[in-house]
C-alpha cells in the first residue's frame, strides 16, 4: 500500500514510518520539520518539508491510506498561538479529508486525543461519555473529529484517542509525563511533581503503533472513535516507578492542571487488538537510551 503520513518526522511518526517501510508499505510523510528529520534515506520513502496548511501543494494521486498525525501538539504549544493551532489542527484537517476523497484515498486514521473528555470522575471514561476540552488543543481535537466524521459516507474514518504516549523514539519528546519524569530522575536525581494525585492514562508509543497498523488492515470492518490507552496511573505513582529505578528525591508542588481522567479502551480491545509493552518497559528504554548515549 501507498501510505501517507502527516507528522511523519515526530515523536510518534518516525517510528511509525519506520514500521511501514519495514512491513514492506511506500510512504509519503508530509512534516514541517519544526524539529527536525530522524528519517533515513530509503528507496521507497519520499518526504515533504510542507506545512499541511499549503494542501494544494500535497500530492496525493496514488494515496491508499492516510494515517494523520501532523498537528500542534499538546496544551501549551496551542496556548502560544491559538489562531495558528486552529489553522493547522481544524481548518487543515478539513482541507486534507476534502482532497483525500477527491483523489480516491480510501482510509483516514486521525490522531485525536484522550484529553478530549477533560476532568472526569467516572471510573471509566468510554468513548460514549461527553466531551469538555478544557484548552484550545483539546478543542481543536474535539473539532476534528467532528470534521473527519461528516465525511464517513465517503471515505473509512477512524479516529484514535491516545492516552499519553511513553516510550524511546528518535524524535524524542521529553514533555509526555513518563518521558519527563524518568527523564529528570536519570539527569538530576529530582523529580518535580506538580500535583500528583492526577490520573492520566498511559499507552506506549510501539503500543500506539500497533492501533494504527491495526485499523488500517481493519479498514471498513471497524469505523468510528476508539480509545487508546491501558494504564491509568496518578502523576505520583508514575514519579514513584521511575524513582524505584533511579534512586532521586521527589518534590511536590501545587498545580494549576486540573485534568484528570481514567480511559477505557475495552471498544478497541473488542476489534482483537492486545497491548504488548507497559510504562515500565518504556521507563526501561528511556534509562538505556540516556546510558548509552542517545539522551
Amino acid at each position: 500500500m501507498h501510505i501517507m503520513v502527516t507528522g511523519g518526522c515526530g515523536y510518534v511518526g518516525t517510528p511509525l514510518t519506520q514500521r511501514l517501510l519495514g512491513e514492506g508499505h511506500r510512504v509519503t510523510v508530509v512534516d514541517i520539520m519544526w524539529f527536525g528529520n530522524y528519517l533515513s534515506p530509503c528507496p521507497e520513502l519520499t518526504i515533504l518539508q510542507q506545512d499541511i496548511r499549503d494542501m494544494e501543494a500535497i500530492p496525493m494521486d496514488g494515496v491508499d491510506a492516510i494515517i494523520h498525525l501532523a498537528n500542534v501538539a499538546n496544551d501549551p504549544c496551542s496556548d502560544l498561538d491559538p489562531k495558528l493551532s486552529w489553522e493547522v489542527n481544524v481548518l487543515a484537517t478539513m482541507q486534507l479529508a476534502e482532497r483525500a476523497i477527491a483523489h480516491g484515498v480510501k482510509q483516514i486514521i486521525y490522531a485525536s486525543s484522550g484529553s478530549v473528555y477533560g476532568v472526569k470522575e467516572e471510573k471509566d471514561v468510554t468513548e460514549d461519555l461527553s466531551l469538555v476540552p478544557i484548552s484550545d488543543y483539546n478543542k481543536t481535537k474535539m473539532i476534528s473529529e467532528r470534521v473527519l466524521l461528516s465525511y464517513a459516507d465517503r471515505i473509512i474514518v477512524q479516529c484514535i484517542r491516545p492516552a499519553t504516549v511513553c516510550g524511546y523514539s528518535p524524535r524524542m519528546r521529553l514533555d509526555l509525563s513518563v518521558n519527563m519524569l524518568t527523564m529528570q530522575a536519570l539527569a538530576n536525581k529530582r523529580i518535580t511533581v506538580f500535583g500528583g494525585d492526577q490520573t492520566r492514562p498511559n499507552i506506549h508509543i510501539q503500543d500506539l503503533i500497533d492501533v494504527y497498523l491495526h485499523f488500517m488492515k481493519l479498514g471498513a470492518c471497524a469505523q468510528g472513535v476508539f480509545n487508546a490507552g491501558f494504564e491509568n496511573l496518578t502523576i505520583r505513582e508514575i514519579a514513584q516507578r521511575a524513582s524505584d529505578r533511579i534512586p532521586s528525591e521527589t518534590i511536590v508542588s501545587e498545580s494549576n492542571d486540573p485534568r484528570s481522567y481514567r480511559l477505557c479502551s475495552d471498544r478497541l480491545l473488542q476489534t482483537g487488538f492486545k497491548p504488548k509493552r507497559t510504562v515500565s518497559d518504556a521507563m526501561d528504554e528511556i534509562i538505556a537510551a540516556f546510558e548509552s548515549g542517545a539522551l
